[in-house]
This record gives C-alpha cells, structure tokens and sequence, in this order.
C-alpha cells in the first residue's frame, strides 16, 4: 500500500536550497531500510479493519515508527507530524501542553475543526474551539508507543463528525507478539536570545516500555518522564507615550520595538519562563477471545507539574534593585505597571488526567465491526496565578486560582463494513456515534496564590453538550476502473445547563438557555483507475460543526473580562477536492484541487457585546469563508541510491467573504492560515546503520486577527513567516541500540506566532532495545 504526503508549514520566497530538495514534491511514509525495520514482534493492530469500516473516499497522507525514528527529533508526540503535508502543530516548547493542529484551510485558534484519535479515543479536546485548554492531549501518548500515523484531510467521509472540516489523525500504537521491551533517554538544549533575554534552556527525558504475549493475552506498557525549561513564552510592553515626562521612579533597561498593529512600545521583561515535569503511564491489553474477536483496553495517566517565572530588564537608579511595578520613567517617559504586568505570568499548574479506551471487535471474510467507548477524565487541573507585584509576589501574596476539575467527556461508536464479494466491489459501512463533552470552569479569589484555599468565586464558565448521529457510506465499484461512493451522517446536538458568573462586573450567576439543532452531512465522491497506477478522485462533503461549550459561554478578554455568547448557530462547510495520485513500488506524487466555503463560521472577532453598545473579542457566527487552493505532495525512495526524499507544497487562498459584523474582514487572509506552506525533507543512507536527514519547513506571512490589522509580525503577538531547517543523524551501534544527534531550526530562525518560538535546540537520544 502506498502512503501519500509528508508536509507542512509554507512556501513563498522559499530559498533555492530548499527548492532543490524538492526535485518530487514529497509526501509521508518512506519505505524504511533492514537497520530501521521495527522488531518482527510488533503488530499493527486492527488498522485493517478500521481502515474498512471507515473506507474514506479523501487525500490521505501517513508516517510510521520507522520514519519518524530516522528523520525526526521527536522528543512529544507532537512532532510526528511537523513534516505531513499542509499540518502545523503549534509546540512552543518541549512538554507543552497547550498544542493545536492547523490544516490547510483553519489555522492554529480553530482546534475543533480536527480530530485526532490513538486507538480510536478521541485526543482532541471537543470543550472548545481554541490553542488553549481546548488544545489536543498528545501528552496521553509517548512516541515509543506509535506504529504508525493516518492523516485524513477534508470532511468526505460519513464516518466523522463536522469536526474534521480539517483533518483527520489517527495514531496506531503497537501491541508485541512476544517479549519486548525498550528503553529511550534523549536530551535537548536551546539557546536562545531575545531582547535582554539569554539563556540556555536545557530538556531531560526518559522512558521505557515493555511487552509480551500470552496466549490469547498480548500486553503493552510504556511510562515517560519529561523535565524541561523553556524560553519566554512573553514579554512585558507597554505603549510609548507621545509625551516626555520626568515622573516615576527612574530606572534603565528596557528596549524599543514595535507591537502588532505598528505601535511604538517599550518592552519591560520577559515573562511565563516554564519548568515542566511531567510524567505519563501507559497500559494496553488485548485479549483474543477467538482468532476473529478481541477485546482491547488502553488506559492512560497524566501528570503535569509547571512552574512559570518572569524577569524584568528594569533597574532603579536610585535602588539598584529590579522593578516590577508601579509608576516608573524609563528613556525619559512615564508608564504605569499594574502588578499583573509581570505577576500574572507567574503560576503553578498541577494536571492529573486520565484516559480509558474499551473497544470489540471482531471480523469474518465480508463483515468487520467494532463497538468502542472512551471516557476522558480531568481528575485535576489546578492553575495558581499571581496577582501581587514581584518580587513578594513570586512566594506569596492574593491571586487567583482557577480550577477545570468536572470537565470531561465521553464518546461510544458502534460500526461495521460489510463486503458483498471478495474483492469488494461494493463496500457498505455504517454506524451509530454518541458524545458528551462537559466543561467546569471556575476562577476563585484566593489570599494566598501558592498554598491557599480557594476562596470567592470570581468567574464562571461551564455547560454541557450532547450529540447523537447515525451514518452510512457505500463505495460501489462499477464500470471496471470507476468507483462511486456515496454517504450521509444524520446529526443531533444538544448544548445544555450553561452558566455563567463574574463578579467584577457583575454578571449573574446567568443560567443559559438550552440549544438544540438536528443536522444532514451528505458526502459523494468518484474515483477512477486511470491505470495500474493512476487514480482521479473527485470527492464533496457537506460538514456541519455544532458550537462548542467552551464557544457558547467563552472568556473575552476586552473590555469586559466575561460575557456569554449562548447563541452561536453551528458552522456550515462545503468541501470539494479533485485530486490525481500517481504512485508505484518507489513512492507517490499527488496533486490536489481543493475548495472550502463555511457559512456562519465561527471565528473571535471584534463586534457589540450582547445588550450593550461596548465591543468585545469574542466568537461570532461570521457570515461567509472561503478557503482554495492547491496541495502538492510526493514522496520516493533511492532517487539516486542511498538517497530518499519527500515533502509537499500547499498554496491556500482562505479569505473571509462576507462579515456583516466586521466588513473591514472582508477579502483578508482567515487568521493564521498563510497563503504558502511548504517541507523537504531528503535522507541519505551512506551505509545501513547510518541514516543522515536535512528538513526544511516553511510558512509565509500570516496574520492573528480576522481583518488583518496586525501588519508587524515579527514582534510579540504577532504571526510572521518562517524557515526552520533541522537536521538528524541516525546510527546503529548494534542490533539492540541506536544513537541519534540532531539541531532543531539549525539557521535560528526568530519568529514569533503570538509567542516567540524556540530557536536553535541540539538534540541527542539513545534507544535500547531487548
């Protein structure tokens, strides 16, 4: 089976020494050499079989152990995708948790328009549709633990819900077929320089894993420790006053510069400097109650400890101490720092979170089924938070506490696909799908921000939602090389017992109203062999994507710090892709047509808040979208001997189309979704224990806000262009141990997407293997 595409970020003003790497433009799994093979002893579970049920009529793309482990310094799962084609993940950093995925036509706040699943349990975080805590929990899965990665893009198949307008992941992890067991220890170092800011900023990790079969009885277990510190995920700014002035305390230090919307403005510090340790365990089970039935149980644990600190560039004159507030002059103007200026990116965060994952399936010669359930829970999720001026403010003092524990969710899907012959000329899969996402989140007063109670409550945002569907998809093969396969999925949603309270200002407690909304997806698309190895695939979908609750009773930050939008209508998406794939034993190369509209989208903008004539930042049902564009990608191994090469190429045109609420939007880029993304990545083999990788990723300009007022990009909470080049270099000590070296963003590229990213990082791991 040929794999599709490997790419990513963008393209425009890509060097010359990128463009030669991209001789076939790129795409996803390369055949893996003898020295690279995973152990005999591993299987690739039941991914035949889902892959049936799911029969996905779209643009695929994939990865597997092999390849990652050769071409990527992958220290989070995270990472394994940062070379597929048009996908960014947004990793700030090692161990971060608050990663979302991009696709070609949604950008890096639209977390609900992708589904990423390990096993078929649902990673993605449906309780909201942000780059926060609604981001991905990757952190439930080590790399140690992947088979391999499938990349569906588009909302063409009947089988998922709105959700992937943008893609579809699905992660296969392993289960041994005799004894195995592995152990991984890697380290990588960042330096980095900003402003006053330099630092070495160093990551330790650990792992292991082990497994065996018994009989019918085949178990899997894998435990990792993360330890790292990260660069600034902040600065502290302030706008430049027009006037001179001699007020304040007199202090030196800090730095010009401009902010997002071309402003001139002083940078104070460096904030929300992050020490994680985190620690994951992992148990998978299968049992073969027949050899065409098994009962398959995952659980997960997550624990998550950080640390965030701030320092200021500031210095008293007078003093010679640092300073963190209060009203100063610096470079002969007069600011004023609140104590949150460098107090409120200072915090703890404790996470336990759990994961269980119960599936049965069985198959015989024309019929495949599986029945699975997942049940994610936040067993704690606590964020203390500074909000007394530093230096006190870093040990003790009044803050706040804000507390996630009751969010959780549920999912339970029964399907099958039945073959009417053996070569399965017509192919019927169907299915029934059920979810329950509850959010609980509540911000508390607190006198004492390290150890004391929660006290008032201070904010309020929580609800629920519900959705039912059924679905049925038949892929028909007629005429000789003509396949026609049509589908529907029948929708209904529900959102309910929403609240929300502020107490400055006063808001409630509001019980919000309850939503319901019954929705069709149909899906149509027309494959045609047009030789041994020539496809054309037309492919439409309609996709509906219902609200989330973190959308309908949001935060908005300005001017009001809380006001609920219970009204939100589910967004609409039309897809269409023509897509022609060539492929043959050396690889792929695809070319793809694609074209989206969504009406009613539901994006943050700038509009009058609900009942008032104030405007806030929140999520609004935007009338009209329009992302298209075209994905290039391939993939071959021994162009020349030895050497293998992939990558991709994506061109998109995503613009807002019409905005009654905003028109200044419309004819902009949608935020965070840059015209060209492009990777290359070329391995070459000098010999069989020896692989050496070059990659590039590249994506231009591209803009944070929906009517593109954000022309400086290059700054903090700005979103500029990028090329990362990183490389890697493989060895195989012996049959049982491998050695890998590599530099991430080896060029030190600085740029900022909202935050300032990591610059240039060594890396180094040693895998052990029995």
């Amino acid at each position: 089976m040929t794999m599709p595409s490997i790419g990513h970020p963008a393209f425009a003003g890509l060097p010359a020494s990128i463009l030669l790497a991209l001789p076939t433009p790129i795409a996803a799994q390369q055949t893996s050499p003898p020295a690279s093979t995973p152990p005999e002893d591993i299987l690739v579970t039941a991914r035949r079989q889902t892959q049936t049920i799911e029969n996905a009529p779209a643009s695929t793309a994939s990865v597997d152990a092999a390849t990652i482990e050769t071409t990527i310094n992958a220290r989070n799962v995270e990472d394994t995708l940062k070379y597929l084609p048009s996908l960014v993940v947004r990793k700030r950093h090692i161990g971060d948790s608050q990663a979302p995925l991009a696709t070609r036509t949604s950008g890096l706040g639209a977390s609900a328009r992708s589904l990423i699943y390990a096993d078929g349990a649902l990673l993605s975080a449906l309780i909201g549709n942000n780059n926060t805590t609604a981001s991905p929990r990757w952190q439930l899965l080590s790399t140690e633990e992947i088979a391999r990665i499938d990349v569906i893009y588009g909302p063409f198949s009947a089988a998922y819900p709105g959700n992937s307008i943008g893609a579809v992941v699905n992660i296969t992890t392993r289960l041994p077929d005799r004894f195995e067991a592995t152990m991984t220890a890697g380290t990588s170092v960042q330096e980095y320089d900003q402003y006053a800011t330099h630092g070495t900023y160093p990551a330790y990790q650990v792992g292991g894993t082990v497994g065996d079969r018994f009989g019918p009885l085949a178990l899997f277990a894998s435990a990792d420790h993360v330890d790292s510190r990260a660069q600034p995920l902040g600065f502290a700014t302030a706008v430049v006053p027009a006037a001179v002035s001699a007020t304040g305390t007199a202090t030196t230090g800090g730095y010009d510069d401009l902010n997002r919307t071309a402003q001139p403005i002083r940078v104070f510090g460096a904030t929300a400097f992050e020490h994680q340790v985190q620690d994951r365990f992992k148990l998978k089970a299968a049992l073969d109650l027949t050899s065409s039935l098994r009962l398959t149980y995952v659980g997960s644990i997550f624990l998550n400890d950080t640390n965030a600190t701030s320092e200021t560039y500031l210095t008293g004159v007078a003093s010679g101490l640092p300073i963190y507030a209060g009203s100063i002059n610096n470079a002969g103007r007069s600011y004023t720092l609140s104590p949150a200026t460098f107090a409120g990116q200072t915090y703890h965060t404790y996470q336990r979170q759990w994961s269980h994952n119960l599936s049965f399936d069985g198959h015989t010669s024309r019929f495949d089924w599986q029945v699975i359930g997942t049940d994610y829970v936040v067993g704690k999720d606590l964020q203390r938070i500074s909000n007394t001026a530093l230096p006190a403010g870093a040990t003790s003092g009044a803050g706040f506490i804000t507390d996630l524990d009751g969010t959780d969710w549920q999912t339970l899907d029964a399907k099958g696909a039945w073959r009417s012959d053996a070569a399965s000329t017509n192919v019927l899969s169907f299915g029934l799908h059920g979810d329950w996402f509850a959010l609980a989140s509540n911000r508390y007063n607190t006198a004492d921000w390290v150890n004391g109670a929660e006290g008032t409550l201070n904010l309020e945002g929580s609800g629920r939602t519900r959705t039912y569907a059924v679905w049925a998809q038949d892929a028909w093969r007629f005429a000789g090389p003509l396949t026609l396969t049509l589908g529907g999925r029948y929708e209904w949603w529900r959102a309910y017992d929403g609240v929300n309270y502020s107490q400055i200002p006063a808001i409630g407690p509001i019980n919000q109203p309850t939503l319901s909304s019954n929705r069709l997806s149909p899906k149509a698309a027309l494959a045609w062999e047009l030789g041994p190895h020539l496809t054309l695939r037309g492919s439409f979908g309609q996709a509906w994507r219902f609200p989330t609750v973190g959308e309908l009773y949001q935060i908005v930050t300005s001017p009001v710090p809380s006001v609920p939008n219970p009204t939100l209508r589910p967004e609409r998406a039309r897809s269409e892709e023509l897509a022609l794939e060539q492929h043959d034993g050396h690889g792929t190369l695809r070319v793809s047509l694609f074209n989206e509209v969504v009406d009613d989208a539901l994006i943050s903008q700038t509009g009058p808040l609900a009942g008032t004539a104030q405007l806030g930042t929140y999520v609004q049902n935007v009338d009209r979208t329009r992302a298209r564009g075209l994905e290039l990608a391939g993939q071959r191994t021994d162009l020349i001997r030895g050497v293998d090469v992939q990558g991709s190429l994506t061109y998109a045109d995503a613009i807002t189309s019409k905005d009654t609420v905003l028109p200044a939007a419309v004819g902009k880029l949608l935020p965070s979704v840059p015209r060209w993304k492009a990777t290359g990545v070329v391995t070459w083999r000098p010999f069989d224990a020896v692989a050496l990788t070059a990659a590039a990723r590249y994506a231009s300009r591209n803009y944070g806000t929906i009517d593109n007022s954000d022309p400086v990009g290059n700054t903090y909470q700005g979103f500029y262009k990028y090329l990362v080049v990183d490389l890697r270099a493989e060895f195989r000590i012996t049959p049982h141990m491998q050695l890998g070296l590599g530099v991430d963003n080896v060029n030190n590229d600085r740029y900022f997407l909202f935050h300032p990213f990591p610059q240039r990082t060594f890396a180094a791991d040693v895998k052990i293997t029995i």
